[in-house]
C-alpha cells in the first residue's frame, strides 16, 4: 500500500461510529490527476484510499479521520454521512470522460480492502453503498457497470433475493426501509443503478419492487 497524505481531512465527531462503506469512481483522465485533487487543498476532497486500474492502494486519510468524499448526502437518516464512513476511490474517467468496466484485478484489490475495513469497524452490509445511493441527485458513481453481485458474493454488500414478492405502490416505502432518501431526486434510478444496471429508467414497476423485496429479506 502506498502512503500520499491529503489535508482534506479533519477529526471525526465523539462519538461517531464508523458503520458505511461508501465506493466512488474518481471520474477523472488519470489515477494521477484524481489523486493530485485529492491533495490540493482547495479542492476540498478526498477519499480515505484510492485504487488504481492495476490494483495498487493509495490511502491518503487515515480510518479514524473524516475524509471529505460524501458531499450533501443521505443514507438511513444520516445526514452528514462523511463522519460515520469511510471513502473509497476507484480510478475510472466516469461518466464523463468514458466510463468503463472495472479492471478484474482493479476490482480484486477492492474486494481485500473492503473485506479488512468492513471487518475492522463491523459494518452492516446494507452499509456498502455507492455514491450515487447516498447522493442520488448529484452523483451517478460508481456506476452501472460496477460488479456490486461480485461484492455481495465475497460477502461486501447484499444483492437481492430471488423473490415474486412486493408491491409496485409499496416500492418508496421500501426504499425509504432500506436506507434511501426517497423524496430526492433520482432515487429510484440510483436504486436501479446499483441492483437493476440493465435498465435505469426510475420507473417504480414490478421487478423494482421485487428487488426491494429480496433485499429486505436478508437486510442486516
Amino acid at each position: 500500500m502506498l502512503e500520499r497524505p491529503s489535508p482534506n481531512r479533519e477529526p471525526r465527531p465523539d462519538g461517531a461510529a464508523i458503520d458505511i462503506l461508501v465506493l466512488h469512481y474518481t471520474g477523472m483522465r488519470t489515477v494521477e490527476e484524481a489523486l493530485v485533487r485529492m491533495c490540493d487543498p482547495a479542492s476540498k476532497v478526498s477519499a480515505h484510499y484510492c485504487i488504481d486500474e492495476t490494483g495498487t492502494i493509495t490511502r491518503l486519510v487515515p480510518e479514524d479521520q473524516c475524509a471529505w468524499h460524501a458531499g450533501q448526502s443521505w443514507w438511513r437518516g444520516y445526514q452528514n454521512v462523511n463522519a460515520r464512513s469511510i471513502g473509497i476511490e476507484l480510478a475510472n474517467p466516469g461518466h464523463e470522460f468514458g466510463y468503463m468496466p472495472f479492471p478484474a484485478i482493479q476490482m480484486t484489490a477492492l474486494i481485500l480492502l473492503s473485506s479488512a475495513v468492513t471487518r475492522r469497524h463491523n459494518i452492516p452490509r446494507r452499509n456498502v453503498v455507492g455514491h450515487s445511493d447516498i447522493a442520488p441527485s448529484r452523483k451517478q458513481d460508481p456506476g452501472e457497470l460496477f460488479d456490486w453481485k461480485r461484492l455481495a458474493a465475497a460477502g461486501i454488500g447484499l444483492w437481492p433475493r430471488s423473490t415474486n414478492e412486493g408491491d409496485v405502490e409499496d416500492v418508496h416505502m421500501m426504499m425509504e426501509t432500506y436506507g434511501y432518501q426517497v423524496h430526492e431526486e433520482g432515487a429510484i434510478a440510483a436504486f436501479q443503478r446499483h441492483y437493476r444496471p440493465g435498465r435505469i429508467d426510475g420507473v417504480p414497476d414490478e421487478e423494482t419492487a421485487q428487488l426491494l423485496a429480496g433485499l429486505l429479506e436478508i437486510a442486516d
